[in-house]
């Protein structure tokens, strides 16, 4: 699978350059990109063409059958799935979906609880999760993208930048190094990426997500890892909506008391 976005959608991590100090050796803009998927899989390419010249894209060619790949469009919600959930029956009965739901329908459900239940935190959807997997998620009408990977780290998936500053998303090492050249690295297991917030641990979503440089023998910076942090809380975050009301209540009853 593949995805390519500009930056006003997916803006990549500003460590993701490091490696390539500045330089736009090897790197790929998102029309080079697309010609290079063209040519990959000719002719068992399922292409996502969206606007801006942004695309997703997938393939069953060499498809494990330990890792399935499917894809579906609902709602205007484009998802690609790479993996297999353990829960399927239970979440399929969760979230109202008949026995022939696939993952990428039942990621695309969870989508819409988080979306239309904001600010309902992210890492509970994806919690609910149980398997190996990657997905990718980008919703037309509200321009919102989301990756995922399970926390295991048992479903590639490596993200890099593109010489226009894009974001590019593949579950194929070789494909996004060709496009990004060292401007890549692992996704991180058990994180998720939302334009807007972030990168986040659904398991440790109180923790930083931090990039630490890795150096050859030399000095010089030869990739980048992206880790949670278990030093460094975020802040909380502010209660907004009915949980605001009322906590605003409570004090108010309080201070009418003293």
């Amino acid at each position: 699978m593949l995805a390519v976005f500009e930056k006003a959608i997916g803006k990549p991590p500003e460590e993701l350059k490091l490696p390539s100090m500045g330089t736009l050796e090897n790197m790929k803009s998102r029309q080079e990109i697309a010609e290079i998927v063209r040519s990959l899989w000719p002719e068992s390419m399922v292409m996502y063409n969206l606007p801006n010249g942004n695309f997703m894209a997938m393939s069953h060619e060499n498809e494990s059958p330990l890792q399935p790949r499917s894809n579906v469009v609902k709602d205007d919600i484009f998802c690609i799935f790479n993996g297999i959930l353990m829960n399927t029956p239970e979440l399929r009965r969760h979230y109202g979906l008949s026995r022939q739901a696939t993952e990428a329908m039942i990621v695309v459900e969870a989508y819409k609880v988080l979306r239309d239940r904001a600010p309902y935190p992210p890492d509970q959807i994806i919690k609910d999760l149980e398997g190996k997997f990657a997905f990718i998620i980008f919703d037309a009408t509200s321009g919102r993208l989301l990756l995922a990977r399970d926390r295991e780290g048992r479903v590639e998936l490596e993200w890099g930048m593109g010489s226009d500053g894009s974001l590019v998303c593949s579950n194929d090492p070789n494909l996004i190094r060709e496009a990004c050249g060292k401007s890549c690295a692992p996704f991180p297991p058990g994180c998720i990426f939302m334009n807007g917030s972030g990168l986040l641990s659904f398991d440790h979503p109180l923790h930083r997500v931090k990039a630490i440089v890795r150096e050859d023998d030399n000095g010089h910076i030869c990739g980048v890892i992206f880790q949670v942090d278990l030093y460094t809380r975020l802040p909380s975050i502010p209660r907004t909506g009915s949980a605001a009301n009322w906590a605003d209540a409570a004090v108010a009853e309080s201070e009418q008391r003293s």
